[in-house]
């Protein structure tokens, strides 16, 4: 591994696997789920999200690809956390991932991500310097295989509209990145999200750890707010979530 790999990996591990930084995002998912839910946690990078559904009770099966975060999660996830190394998309398959040595969680299997992000404000010092060749998996046959989860997080830098083309049947919530540079990218996504159900909607901002919104709001709402957003704004996670599941 390159020194700027070497750099960038151990960045990742100190911001995200820090008890500090992710606090808040503990607490947060011991509200959202309770002992003996199934999660998927799909873009899994150092684990964070993964150790916080576990913390909160529930079963978990974490997706990461991306070398050396596979390699670190097989050997510090808890035991009973599944680990899949591969990546979710729309069909079982090999795919080439765009890698950012030094900032790798923006590593992308989206096509045409490189160029639209690189253009985008909050990217001047990102550059994509390397490929690697990744497994992909489905929803569906995770689904299959593990049951249908209650709560999946989707994290992976513009594909998230891919890992739901491989989602036939809606899931009680459903959380994925959106970047106010890239609205477009989330607005995509947020069709798809209606094709499986009728999903109401709530942001939260970066690691904070509580839903922007006191009141889970339509599509329409979202769009508009996702338009107000500042390329500058902080980035985050929008959950989407079917009618009586709370």
């Amino acid at each position: 591994m390159t020194i700027g790999k070497w750099l960038g990996f151990f960045r990742s591990v100190v911001i995200y696997h820090n008890p500090v930084n992710s606090a808040p995002i503990r607490k947060f998912y011991r509200n959202l789920l309770k002992p003996g839910d199934l999660a998927f946690d799909v873009g899994a990078h150092v684990g964070t999200r993964a150790r916080a559904m576990r913390a909160a009770g529930a079963r978990v099966v974490a997706l990461e690809p991306q070398a050396p975060f596979s390699t670190y999660l097989r050997l510090t996830l808890p035991r009973d956390v599944r680990l899949v190394e591969a990546a979710a998309g729309g069909s079982q398959s090999t795919a080439q991932m765009a890698v950012s040595s030094r900032h790798p969680t923006v590593s992308s299997l989206k096509p045409g991500f490189v160029a639209a992000a690189g253009a985008a404000p909050g990217f001047e010092m990102v550059k994509w310097d390397t490929v690697q060749n990744v497994q992909v998996t489905t929803l569906d046959a995770l689904i299959a295989e593990e049951g249908v989860p209650r709560y999946i997080k989707i994290d992976v830098e513009g594909f998230e509209l891919d890992v739901l083309a491989g989602l036939s049947q809606p899931v009680a919530i459903i959380s994925v990145e959106y970047l106010p540079g890239l609205p477009d990218l989330t607005n995509a996504v947020i069709d798809r999200l209606l094709e499986l159900g009728p999903y109401q909607f709530n942001p939260v901002r970066g690691e904070e750890g509580e839903f922007l919104w006191e009141q889970w709001a339509d599509a329409a709402t979202a769009r508009h707010w996702l338009a107000s957003l500042s390329a500058d704004d902080k980035s985050g996670d929008l959950y989407a979530m079917l009618p009586d599941s709370a």
